[in-house]
């Protein structure tokens, strides 16, 4: 018997193996799919175009890190050219450019593809081609539209053309060849809607055997799908942060096209950048000779206004004498704020004293100046503040408050006096301030107009002077650039293609591949497993019940024929152990009485019956006195597996003279197995169970046998079970495999918390011995084993 609580180290070990068990067993379909999806790979290996990586890298001219200048940076200080300075994130976005692109398609020619057609596949020839394909004076709707066309050489110097109809779109794919004749010769023009067609044959030698007798496919695509396609693929990355290295790659099927694509493309760039600086410099040149004359006649005209001025008006320098002037009269205006300044304070301070009482003291250090006015100031606030810290102590009639209050009156006037007498200075003052300003203003309002005059006459000659020196310094600037334009990128790595192709990847495919075999049935092995809640095994037993394990019992082939002395199976020797277990159990049962086993189960058909017969047939071959009773009296199913009599214990129950002895019958083919059948099914089951008849049975066969196996019904729909519960000595739960839900099992916990059945103990049923459940025994009596995928799809 196996208890369910383990040591932890063990139960870890045998749960990993277990696990491992449980996917090694299906090992034949890992096989098959790992083979199925290696021949997938191979077949798509075989199949796909190879993809090829071209790369070439340049060294990008950029002024944040010492590149040469633009051609506007003549004119940067004057805030012109400023926003489009040459630096590397722009350089990188004119190579990725749409209109790079499509030059570099244009000029290779590279929307028109020679095809040649095999067996299976179809593969672009670049490079060494057997023919060249030229349109010429082409029209508007040949960069707009998909032409293809089969060529076929007929003889050395002729050859046929037609339209392929596989590839007919409708409406823009109509035949490109307007004459009717379909036989053409090299050399000689084709006239078309879309241009001048003319193929030319570049010789044998650029011609395999075995490509002599195939046919080419000229197509032809629209160029914006193409520019399209080559944009998508050309990657232009800087190599690193700090340098101005530019990597530029793409990936395409021919090595050679792509090489070319790359080298001509870099090419194109710099040739465009060298005419644009070109272009402008040239520009710039025209504009500032055109300047350079404008602004000497200008400035010629300027000195002359200047010299005929002060000849005639007799100045030399009546800017600065203006100046003192102006510096004079501004002084003088900031003395009159000055004291218009001290005139409010004064005022001010009148107004406080008018309202002002005995008790309030009067605002100092507002003064300005050393007057008189500040110490009178100061004296009557300390009167004030003796007089206040009399009254906390005395009354205003006190003779030294009234004292007081005299002299502040006292004194308050004589600070009003001269407050006045300083506001009266301070107006005098003004005055005189006011009439020397007036003075100054006048000798400036006599400056003669023409200062003004002279003043925007040398402005003039200034600015000229100036821009005239700019422009000679700027002439000989863009000179020196028209001297020495240089490319905007160096090429350091011509464009080169790597070999091994970038994809497909043949050992990532076919690791993909392999692990896709692996994880296919382990996936859908595992989704089964996840989803089937059926108990499988005394695995899924554990963790989910504390009733005590005494065996299970592998799928029989012969489950109508019971236990036989010779039997060898898997399943006889199973039954054995689980008798070997019982024994267990049923050590607490005193001598000299039968040990009563009972069989229960949850639901019916989980083979509790042929547990039943089977043990009993055990147990009698190890020469004990047995007796099977069928007490599962509503659907009774013993003879399924013996020949028995109808009669049985119903009868015995409802009957008042029938004898136990007239209706037990000794099994044939067993020395000691005894059998008393369920007997005809009653209308009120419950109540037989019920009655004190079934005591007295129990009484007498316990002392005339040596075990007593009693097949009674399932626990989960009637209480007959619970009913004769008592008189067992232990109670064997039998649960089916791939049969009983795992949650049901909460049946059988139940009742054994409670105690309901006596001694209980669980048997596993109908386990699968294949997928490593069972006991695996066996000594040749097994049957003919069954083929791995029959017993994958047994019903």
């Amino acid at each position: 018997m196996e208890n369910n609580n383990n040591d932890d180290n063990f139960e870890n070990d045998f749960d990993v193996k277990a696990l491992l068990q449980q996917y090694l067993i299906h090992w034949q379909w890992f096989v098959l799919a790992i083979f199925i999806t290696l021949l997938t790979a191979f077949i798509y290996l075989r199949y796909t175009v190879p993809q090829y990586q071209v790369t070439t890298t340049i060294l990008v001219k950029d002024e944040q890190k010492g590149g040469m200048l633009s051609e506007l940076s003549a004119f940067a200080d004057m805030g012109m050219g400023g926003g489009i300075k040459s630096n590397l994130d722009n350089e990188i976005e004119i190579l990725k450019s749409r209109t790079l692109v499509e030059s570099t398609v244009k000029k290779l020619n590279l929307n028109t593809q020679l095809i040649l057609k095999g067996n299976l596949l179809e593969r672009e020839i670049y490079g060494d081609t057997p023919i060249s394909v030229n349109f010429i004076d082409k029209s508007n709707e040949f960069y707009q539209s998909s032409i293809d066309l089969i060529f076929t050489e007929l003889s050395a110097t002729t050859f046929e053309l037609v339209t392929n109809l596989k590839n007919d779109s409708g409406n823009n794919s109509s035949n490109v060849i307007l004459s009717s004749k379909k036989e053409f010769q090299y050399e000689k023009p084709i006239m078309t809607k879309y241009g001048v067609l003319i193929i030319s044959k570049l010789g044998s030698n650029n011609r395999t055997k075995n490509n002599e007798n195939q046919s080419l496919r000229i197509l032809v695509s629209p160029l914006e799908n193409v520019v399209a396609s080559f944009q998508n693929r050309l990657k232009v990355d800087p190599v690193s942060k700090t340098s101005s290295v530019v990597a530029l790659s793409m990936i395409d099927p021919v090595i050679k096209k792509g090489e070319d694509f790359l080298n001509n493309l870099t090419r194109i760039y710099n040739e465009d950048a060298a005419a644009d600086k070109n272009f402008i410099s040239e520009n710039t040149s025209v504009f500032i000779a055109d300047r350079l004359k404008l602004i000497t006649q200008e400035l010629d005209g300027v000195e002359q206004d200047v010299q005929s001025f002060k000849k005639s008006n007799n100045v030399t320098d009546i800017e600065s004498e203006a100046k003192l002037y102006i510096e004079g009269s501004n002084e003088y205006d900031k003395k009159g704020v000055e004291t218009e300044i001290q005139l409010n304070v004064v005022s001010s301070m009148l107004d406080f004293m008018k309202k002002s009482t005995n008790a309030d003291l009067l605002p100092t250090n507002i003064i300005s100046g050393e007057s008189s006015a500040s110490g009178m100031i100061n004296s009557y606030n300390q009167l004030v503040l003796d007089r206040n810290r009399i009254l906390k102590s005395a009354t205003e009639v006190n003779p030294s408050v009234v004292k007081m209050d005299q002299e502040i009156a006292s004194l308050k006037s004589n600070v009003q006096g001269s407050l006045q007498r300083m506001q009266s200075n301070l107006n005098i003052q003004k005055r005189n301030l006011n009439s020397e300003e007036n003075i100054l203003n006048a000798k400036i309002g006599k400056i003669p107009v023409q200062e003004r005059q002279f003043r925007v006459i040398a402005r003039q000659q200034k600015v000229k002077e100036e821009l005239y020196l700019y422009l000679l310094q700027k002439r000989e600037e863009t000179a020196i650039s028209m001297a020495a334009t240089e490319p905007n990128a160096r090429v350091i790595d011509d464009a080169k293609g790597n070999k091994i192709p970038v994809s497909p990847k043949k050992s990532i495919i076919y690791l993909a591949s392999l692990l896709m075999g692996l994880l296919i049935p382990f996936g859908i092995i595992y989704t089964d497993d996840l989803l089937d809640t059926k108990i499988k095994s005394r695995l899924d037993l554990e963790g989910k019940t504390m009733i005590p394990f005494i065996g299970d019992l592998p799928t029989s082939d012969t489950p109508s024929v019971i236990m036989k002395a010779e039997s060898r199976t898997s399943s006889a020797e199973a039954l054995r152990i689980v008798r070997t277990n019982l024994e267990f159990m049923l050590s607490k049962v005193p001598e000299g009485m039968a040990k009563t086993i009972f069989l229960t189960s949850t639901f019916p058909k989980e083979g509790k019956t042929f547990v039943s017969a089977n043990l009993a047939a055990t147990f009698a071959l190890s020469g004990k006195k047995i007796l099977l009773i069928g007490m599962d009296i509503r659907n009774p199913r013993l003879d399924e597996y013996l020949n028995i009599p109808e009669r049985g214990v119903t009868n015995y129950l409802s009957s008042k003279d029938m004898k136990l002895e007239d209706l037990i019958v000794k099994y044939e083919g067993y020395e000691d197995l005894h059998v008393l059948p369920a007997g005809v099914i009653p209308p009120n089951p419950a109540e037989l169970l019920m009655s004190k008849k079934v005591d007295e049975l129990f009484q007498t066969l316990k002392t005339q046998y040596d075990y007593i196996i009693v097949d009674t019904a399932p626990v989960s729909l009637v209480t007959d079970t619970l009913l004769i519960a008592k008189h067992a000595d232990t109670f064997i739960y039998v649960a089916r495999a791939n049969f009983l839900e795992k949650r049901m099992l909460n049946i059988a916990n139940g009742l054994y918390k409670e105690g309901k059945l006596p001694n209980m103990c669980l048997l596993l049923n109908d386990t699968d011995s294949t997928k490593g459940y069972g006991y695996g025994y066996g000594y040749g009596n097994e049957t003919e084993k069954k083929s791995w995928f029959k017993k994958r799809f047994k019903s």
